[in-house]
C-alpha cells in the first residue's frame, strides 16, 4: 500500500492528467495518466482512484477522455459533433466506433503525429468536461475526414510590392 501511494505521489506532483477511460459496454476507469507515457505495448497505463496501478489493453478501450474534473461522464455531457465548421486548424474527422457511436473532432494535419496505437483528437467542445480524447485503432470501425482546415492567416498570400515606371511618381505610396 505504501508503495502504491508512494508511486501516487510521484504521479500527482509530475505532469499527470485526470483522464475517464470508457470501456466496451458501460463500465469506466477513473484516474490519472502521465501524458507522455501512458500508451505501452500492452494498452493504456495509469493510476486509478483507489491508488491502483492498472494497464487496461487496447481492445477493451472505446476512447480515453482527458477530463477537467471527475465528477461528469464526458459522454454523457459533451457535445458529439460541431454544429458549424471547426476554427481550429487541421484535420475534421469523423469516427465511427465498432459498438456504432460517432465521435468528431480535430486533429493535427501532420502525419508524425499518427501513432500506430490510436489517434489523439480535440472533441467538438474544447472548452467543456474534456479537453482532449485518445481512440485507439481497435475501436474505431471507420473514420471519415470531413474537411481540412487551415489555420487563419497561414495560406493567405502576401501583398505583392507595386511596381512604378521609372520616373514615375507613385501619388498613393504611404509617406515616408
Amino acid at each position: 500500500m505504501a508503495n502504491g501511494q508512494t508511486f501516487r505521489g510521484q504521479l500527482l506532483n509530475s505532469t499527470a492528467k485526470k483522464v475517464y477511460v470508457r470501456r466496451f459496454g458501460l463500465d469506466k476507469v477513473e484516474g490519472w495518466v502521465d501524458p507522455q507515457q501512458y500508451l505501452s505495448g500492452a494498452g493504456i497505463e495509469l493510476m486509478t482512484r483507489t491508488a491502483e496501478q492498472a494497464v487496461i489493453p487496447y481492445d477493451q478501450v472505446r476512447a480515453v477522455y482527458f477530463v477537467r474534473e471527475f465528477d461528469k461522464d464526458p459522454e454523457r455531457d459533451q457535445r458529439k459533433e460541431f454544429i458549424s465548421r471547426p476554427k481550429l486548424g487541421g484535420l475534421w474527422i469523423r469516427l465511427r466506433f465498432v459498438d456504432g457511436g460517432e465521435l468528431e473532432g480535430v486533429i493535427p494535419n501532420d502525419l508524425r503525429v499518427l501513432g500506430a496505437s490510436g489517434v489523439t483528437l480535440t472533441p467538438p467542445d474544447s472548452r467543456g468536461l474534456s479537453w482532449r480524447v485518445f481512440v485507439p485503432q481497435a475501436a474505431v470501425e471507420e473514420c471519415a475526414v470531413m474537411g481540412v482546415i487551415g489555420k487563419p492567416g497561414a495560406f493567405r498570400r502576401r501583398p505583392k510590392a507595386r511596381k512604378t515606371a521609372p520616373g514615375q511618381l507613385d501619388l498613393f505610396a504611404p509617406p515616408a
